[in-house]
């Protein structure tokens, strides 16, 4: 079995292993210290180089009640349709930046995110978040 067709936990797993290993690559050679910027833009040079299809600031609407449109969200990256790469450069990921990634997915039908940060110390988190439990969600509390 595809390892992209399992459970949402492990869902496009050799793809996020990549961006992964790229993230690391990256990352040693940049060290800690650089705006977002730059390190997206490494990102999306090693992702090229790798031949792995990769767009930077993708704009997401984000909906409310009757669909109407009151914001606009922008991932860092988009990698092959499919995983949302959210950069940072903080000390430590916090809570915040794990609420952010996880709204890019509720507000979009990608189910996977990555969230890398770029601090004194490297750190990653994966997230998933399945379509068909966003379908169906009505009251907030079903999140927790």
């Amino acid at each position: 079995m595809n390892a992209d067709n399992q459970d949402n936990e492990f869902k496009y797993k050799e793809l996020t292993g990549k961006i992964i290993k790229i993230y690391y690559k990256v990352y040693n050679k940049l060290g800690y210290g650089f705006l977002e910027k730059v390190y997206e833009n490494a990102l999306m040079i090693e992702f090229k180089k790798e031949g792995i299809p990769a767009v930077a600031q993708v704009p997401i609407n984000v909906y409310y009640d009757n669909n109407e449109i009151i914001g606009e969200y922008y991932t860092d990256i988009l990698v092959d349709e499919k995983v949302i790469v959210e950069i940072k450069a903080n000390k430590k990921l916090i809570e915040e930046n794990e609420a952010q990634l996880l709204n890019y997915l509720r507000a979009t039908d990608i189910e996977v995110g990555l969230l890398l940060n770029f601090g004194p110390d490297p750190e990653f988190k994966r997230k998933a978040f399945d379509n068909s439990r966003k379908k169906k969600i009505k009251n907030p509390d079903d999140l927790r």
